[in-house]
């Protein structure tokens, strides 16, 4: 049993499991790494974890460790939950014994405040690494992100002042990357949940994609998120999670918020292409146009979650506008499903009633967009398409 469902506790799984153990990781929220990822890409990774063999418990908190002659049994969580091993992974305080020693200002978060010039409250000592607090670059506040990357740039900062130089440390943008079994995950930025509690107007996309041309040997698909303040246009954050090549996208996606550029700018990026390394038009590309279209009125989006919950308690109708044979291999089994290929959408449409809210979704998002054109062309009022469709649906 794993306490934690955090980067270390998800690193632990992957290699017990890989030594053929039966792992269970057991998450205080509603979903692992909550910290650093919304829902919608934590269930994709929450569902690749199940296909390895994990047992996951969300919602769940452990209140004891058992044991029996001294030997650790298990956990309580309301029910015992038999282990012959515990992993405690719950996350990390920085070490200020020697700081506070020394008579240090420790900071908000817990760890040593140190300016831009990375010293501390007594100017002839300086810190950096996982001891340190460091800015978030997006909101200004103080942020504890224990990290190699930024460790070794404090490292270069220090240096360079304690030499006479003026070196200065901006912040950090808390990007992460790591990897769950055969998925990359890698994020940037703000959650959209946490933009949502500062006060910002943001809005998302969850844009699916091949990381190369479709058609080139070794294509992989991979989902993408970004999250955006509809005030400026600006990305606030970004989150991508599967099975190609993530890095190099995150990596764009820095730079940008870095740059303050805009979704029509990074729209526009005249990113490196040759079908070997990305499609015509690249998944961040694709993103920046989406979000784009949302900003701009010509499609609503809604979440898997939030289309699940209306199909729940609401009188709605799903729309698949898919193929035929898409269709029969994966279907939301529901009543309050009309299946009409977007190919007869035009000759069918009257088929579809007006009086009701119509969410329509596809396998990646593209023919929902056409068809929300279509039936808003048509005089439908209230059309929606659920963002990056079936590739980010899982019951």
């Amino acid at each position: 049993v794993i306490i934690g469902g955090g980067l270390i506790g998800l690193e632990s799984a992957e290699a017990l499991v890989n030594i053929g153990l039966r792992v269970t990781i057991v998450e205080l929220m509603e979903h692992i790494a909550p910290t650093l990822l919304d829902k919608d890409i934590a269930m994709l990774v929450e569902n690749h974890l199940k296909e390895k063999g994990v047992n996951l418990l969300t919602s769940t908190r452990v209140t004891r460790i058992l044991t029996k002659n001294g030997i650790v049994s298990g956990v309580d969580v309301g029910k015992e939950i038999p282990a012959d091993i515990v992993i405690t992974a719950v996350g990390v305080r920085p070490n200020v014994d020697l700081a506070v020693k020394a008579g240090l200002e420790i900071g908000e978060t817990g760890a040593i405040k140190v300016n831009e010039y990375l010293q501390t409250s007594d100017k002839y000592i300086y810190a950096g690494g996982d001891c340190v607090e460091n800015v978030d670059l997006i909101t200004g506040k103080k942020v504890f992100v224990p990290l190699g990357s930024i460790a070794n740039k404090h490292g270069r900062v220090i240096g360079n002042n304690i030499t006479g130089s003026k070196d200065r440390f901006p912040g950090v943008l808390n990007t992460t990357i790591f990897k769950v079994f055969d998925f990359t995950v890698a994020r940037t930025g703000l959650t959209e949940k946490r933009a949502r509690e500062l006060g910002y107007n943001a809005y998302s996309v969850a844009t699916p994609g091949p990381d190369r041309a479709h058609y080139y040997p070794g294509a992989k698909y991979i989902r993408l998120k970004v999250i955006v303040d509809r005030d400026t246009g600006k990305i606030l954050g970004a989150q991508g999670a599967g099975l190609g090549v993530i890095d190099k996208r995150i990596d764009v996606l820095i730079t940008a918020i870095h740059a303050g550029f805009t979704i029509d700018q990074i729209s526009n990026l005249d990113l490196a292409y040759a079908p070997p390394y990305s499609a015509a038009l690249d998944v961040v590309i694709t993103a920046a146009n989406t979000a784009r279209n949302k900003r701009d009125g010509l499609v609503e989006g809604i979440t898997v979650s939030e289309a699940k919950e209306k199909l729940e308690k609401e009188d709605v109708v799903i729309l698949d506008v898919r193929a035929e044979n898409e269709f029969k291999q994966k279907r939301i089994e529901s009543d309050k499903v009309i299946h009409i290929p977007i190919l007869e959408l035009r000759d069918r449409i009257n088929e579809i009633p007006r009086d009701k809210e119509i969410i329509i979704i596809c396998q990646l998002g593209l023919r929902s967009y056409i068809a929300s054109r279509i039936l808003k062309g048509n005089g439908f009022k209230n059309v929606k398409i659920i963002d990056g469709g079936f590739a980010f649906w899982f019951d």
